[in-house]
């Protein structure tokens, strides 16, 4: 027997359609849902990642800027002993003496160059870290702060590079060193180009002087880099 399509039919088979069209919409939801946490997740795996990356590589620079000071340090020590013994050697009226000292300025010279050529590739190396660590961050305070230090490892390289030549010139300068016994004066074994190279090793120490200027100032200012500002 065929059953009349009455009321009831009707009104059944709209609740069935409505019914059909809420679940569709609950799991297109719910879909939609799923898909946006699963894109905040990975945006949020990704900004930790960076965050990550960015302290591991502002730590690598800073590791190899304490290298490059620490090496500069060393090296400035044995520049200046070298710069001493030269200088005093230079002034001495004792051959003996004159020789000890010039033995001594020798060795100094000698220690030096290794540490000024670590430090400058440290302070390269450094730079390069820094530079690749501004790609990692947009917040302008870091920005600016890391421009500052990569400031500082140019200048740092530059200060080395400059102590390593000086130190070439010094040593060279100082194995020519001997004592004239009718003078009773120390002079040097070859007087040909001595007046030039004393030039240059004069001209070195002043450019390092000014460079140690900015590279003082550079510090400073990261010394007293404020990364909030004050509540006023």
């Amino acid at each position: 027997m065929v059953r009349l399509f009455d009321k009831n039919m009707f009104i059944m088979l709209l609740s069935i359609m409505i019914g059909v069209v809420i679940i569709t919409f609950f799991v297109a939801d719910i879909n939609a849902r799923s898909e946006e946490q699963e894109k905040h997740s990975i945006e949020i795996g990704t900004i930790e990642q960076k965050n990550i990356n960015f302290t591991s590589n502002f730590m690598k620079s800073n590791v190899l800027l304490d290298q490059a000071r620490e090496d500069r340090s060393f090296g400035n020590y044995h520049f200046d002993l070298g710069l001493l013994w030269y200088q005093s050697a230079l002034a001495e009226k004792n051959e003996t003496t004159m020789d000890t000292y010039k033995l001594r300025g020798i060795d100094n010279c000698t220690r030096t160059k290794p540490y000024f050529l670590n430090s400058h590739l440290n302070f390269g190396e450094a730079q390069n870290f820094f530079i690749e660590t501004k790609t990692l961050t947009t917040y302008p305070n870091y920005l600016e702060i890391l421009d500052k230090y990569i400031d500082l490892t140019e200048s740092g390289a530059t200060l080395t590079l400059l102590r390593y030549n000086a130190s070439i010139y010094l040593q060279y300068l100082t194995e020519n060193l001997t004592f004239d016994p009718i003078s009773n004066n120390v002079t040097y074994l070859e007087l040909e180009n001595i007046s030039d190279l004393i030039g240059l090793l004069d001209d070195l120490l002043s450019e390092y002087e000014e460079e140690l200027k900015e590279y003082e100032e550079i510090k400073e200012e990261i010394d007293e880099y404020e990364f909030f500002d004050e509540i006023r």
